[in-house]
């Protein structure tokens, strides 16, 4: 290719991820499809291109649009708001115990709907949780932080919390079922440490006993919480709406595991549960057009043009040659490998890039299928935790700081390194060998 064409990807790359670091609170899409365009005018993505992009982002991109309409729906419900009032409820006025259930919730929510779902939903709940106990600034942060990372970090148990991971798992040519199969164990005992290294680094400043809490249902701004279904059998009726959400999640793992499409059962769940709102609320489909955010796939599609063009460019060749003999050693290689190469690539350019450029380089390995599948995980868990070292490693990152800086929590820079410097590392290296352990155990 013209030094031109591999200069203008380049830039257009960097351009991509320098601007969704200094805007965070510009929507990531406009910055990603302008480098898109720049990379498809530049030539080295074609139009032809385009049609294997689209066959390899389209059912994820369903995927997760129709957990979102999930996510939607519940709201509607007030689901999300009776959560918290359970929290609350359950917490019993104990700092500690109220710290080891948001980070239940924000796992719960993960598995749910999506990472970035789960920050959009339960940051601002916490904040008006936290605000409305008379927490001082200080004492709110341990709930804040442990709560993004949980959240974060729990779309690594199964692929379908997260669109990367599910673009990925088509790259590689990786069933739904096998991923959570060979994943879901180390992935969640990863979790458990986790949650075990932030209460440790959190324990002296958790408030042992908890203020009376305020009057619920007001938000910082005044503003009432509007919750829609206020019977008598609420409980129960939010208890059945949660059982069904939970069957279709479990639907999806058994539908890749018979050989159904994944994508069609997601919208399925998602059509039944819309049709359930109309019933109950008498509340048509047509708001969640205007609510679903659509700004996700153009997000997708155009990221992954830009990583294509420097596919085409030669950079997964260059990283075959230096990888390949390490990984191909034996599969703790691989595993703690990838593990760490995604994990600096994640911080340094997002992980939404980070794991596709990881993906296509293994695909171009001359790997056997267990090495190249053990890979690919490891991969994920670099992608999915060892990107939550900086704040600028994930996009849900990058919103839960928008977020809790518009909420009024002083949040820097150094306070939220010095927790994941002391958290991440360990759990990063401890997911890895657990990961290689149980896969060489089933195998």
């Amino acid at each position: 290719m013209h030094d031109l064409t591999v200069l203008t990807t380049i830039c257009a790359f960097l351009f991509t991820i320098g601007f969704i670091f200094w805007r965070p609170h510009v929507n990531e899409a406009i910055p990603a499809t302008v480098g898109a365009c720049v990379v498809l005018l530049s030539g080295s993505v074609s139009l032809s291109d385009l049609w294997s992009i689209s066959e390899t982002i389209g059912g994820a991109a369903i995927t997760i649009i129709a957990t979102i309409v999930m996510a939607i729906v519940l709201e509607s419900f007030g689901f999300f708001y009776w959560a918290a009032e359970l929290l609350i409820r359950k917490a019993r006025g104990s700092g500690i115990r109220l710290f080891w259930l948001t980070n239940l919730f924000c796992f719960l929510m993960t598995l749910f709907v999506n990472n970035d779902g789960s920050i959009l939903i339960t940051t601002p709940i916490l904040l008006m949780l936290l605000r409305n106990m008379g927490l001082k600034n200080h004492q709110k942060i341990p709930y804040l932080i442990s709560g993004a990372l949980v959240a974060t970090a729990s779309s690594a148990p199964i692929g379908v919390s997260n669109i990367v991971n599910l673009i990925a798992l088509k790259i590689v040519h990786m069933s739904l079922y096998m991923q959570s199969a060979m994943m879901f164990v180390p992935a969640s005992l990863g979790l458990l440490l986790m949650a075990g290294l932030l209460y440790l680094t959190f324990s002296r400043v958790l408030p042992k006993k908890l203020p009376a809490f305020g009057q619920f249902g007001f938000i910082p701004g005044g503003h009432p919480l509007m919750d829609p279904y206020q019977g008598e059998n609420r409980g129960a009726f939010m208890r059945n709406v949660l059982l069904f959400v939970f069957t279709v999640r479990v639907s999806l793992f058994a539908a890749s595991y018979f050989g159904f499409p994944v994508p069609l059962m997601a919208v399925i769940g998602s059509a039944v549960l819309l049709v359930w709102r109309w019933f109950y609320l008498k509340v048509p489909p047509v708001d969640v057009l205007k609510k679903t955010p659509w700004y996700i796939l153009l997000f997708a599609f155009s990221m992954y043009v830009i990583i294509y063009g420097l596919n085409n460019l030669g950079l997964t060749d260059y990283l075959v040659r230096v990888l390949e003999p390490i990984v191909a050693a034996g599969l703790l290689n691989a595993s703690v490998l990838m593990g760490i190469l995604l994990s600096l690539l994640s911080n340094l350019f997002n992980n939404h890039p980070a794991l596709m450029v990881g993906t296509l380089t293994l695909t171009h390995m001359d790997l056997d299928p267990l090495t190249l599948k053990l890979s690919y995980l490891s991969s994920v868990i670099g992608s999915d935790m060892g990107s939550l070292l900086l704040p600028i490693g994930t996009l849900a990152t990058l919103m839960w700081m928008h977020i809790v800086r518009k909420g009024g929590v002083a949040v820097s820079w150094k306070q939220y390194i010095k927790v994941t410097i002391a958290v991440i590392p360990v759990t990063v290296i401890f997911t890895l060998v657990m990961l290689y352990l149980w896969v060489a155990w089933l195998f």
